[in-house]
């Protein structure tokens, strides 16, 4: 933590929130580009399998994300 109280927390905060949005995103994306390949049936096995892996990815970088922005609570 910085001598001006948390100025590096709130820094890596909106860092965090920014990737956090971009992950979001390119999820809802790659589910949209999932969705048509499967509805046309013009994608084949292996890009599609390729297409689902990433988005379990994103899925967890998502949820990580969101547990560092979640403070801990001491019950």
């Amino acid at each position: 933590m910085g001598a001006d109280g948390g100025f590096e927390d709130s820094e890596e905060t909106r860092a965090l929130l920014h990737r956090l949005a971009e992950l979001r995103e390119e999820h809802r994306a790659l589910d949209s580009a999932i969705f048509a390949l499967h509805d046309t049936g013009s994608g084949d096995a292996l890009q599609l399998a390729r297409l689902k892996k990433r988005k379990l990815t994103l899925k967890d970088q998502i949820a990580w994300i969101e547990n560092e922005l979640t403070p801990d609570i001491i019950a």
